[in-house]
């Protein structure tokens, strides 16, 4: 299986992975004909992919405003995904920059990242990744996660909710230890309910954040 990136506006593809060249988490690198690069990268590489080339749209239909929120004076397309591209050209994906936690210190937390790790677990059918407000100004990061009742029931041994929800911690305590620390996640809630999602299976992260922030 080969895993490749593009969107609509690019005609749709802009990096693909083929036998040659594949790297464990990324996305391969970019087409020949397209130029690609990483817009205002943080001190861990990470910042917004732009591409630039023939396949790029010229611009949406009658909607010169949308077409100018998308594509700057030079030819750019800007996607909306953080990335960062390795020294031998191979694109990793972080996640969407409209979705990023920005801490107080000025580190970020992509939530992709987290939920990929999360979904991992066994019994765990998908999880949601968001930052609680706290008072001081910063965010707690916590994970509203949905399970599997039957697997969930055969791996930890119960479906009693508070003895659940402290197997799960403890598979989420597994997950923090391979990350630094302002990546940990503090917070867990628990449901069997599948999250709000879009026609396309999306998590409506804007819908889902009504649920567990007030």
């Amino acid at each position: 299986m080969y895993q490749g990136y593009g969107l609509t506006e690019s005609s749709p593809v802009i990096a693909a992975e083929d036998d040659k060249y594949k790297r464990l988490g990324s996305i391969g690198k970019a087409f020949p004909s397209l130029d690609v690069k990483i817009v205002e990268p943080n001190e861990e590489g990470i910042g917004e992919l732009v591409a630039k080339g023939p396949s790029i749209m010229m611009g949406y239909y009658d909607n010169e405003e949308a077409t100018k929120e998308t594509i700057d004076e030079e030819g750019w397309l800007h996607t909306g995904d953080l990335a960062r591209i390795d020294k031998d050209g191979y694109i990793f994906i972080a996640g969407r920059k409209k979705f990023v936690i920005v801490l107080k210190n000025g580190k970020n937390i992509y939530p992709e990242e987290l939920e990929t790790l999360i979904n991992k677990i066994e019994g765990i059918k998908e999880s949601f990744v968001y930052g609680k407000p706290e008072e001081d100004g910063d965010y707690k990061i916590c994970a509203k996660i949905v399970y599997d009742k039957e697997t969930a029931k055969e791996i930890f041994g119960t479906l009693e909710e508070e003895n659940l929800k402290e197997n799960i911690w403890q598979e989420i305590k597994k997950v923090n230890k391979v990350m630094p620390a302002y990546k940990y996640i503090r917070e867990i809630t628990i449901t069997d309910k599948e999250l709000i999602k879009t026609t396309t299976q999306k998590i409506k992260r804007f819908e889902e954040i009504k649920t567990v922030i007030d």
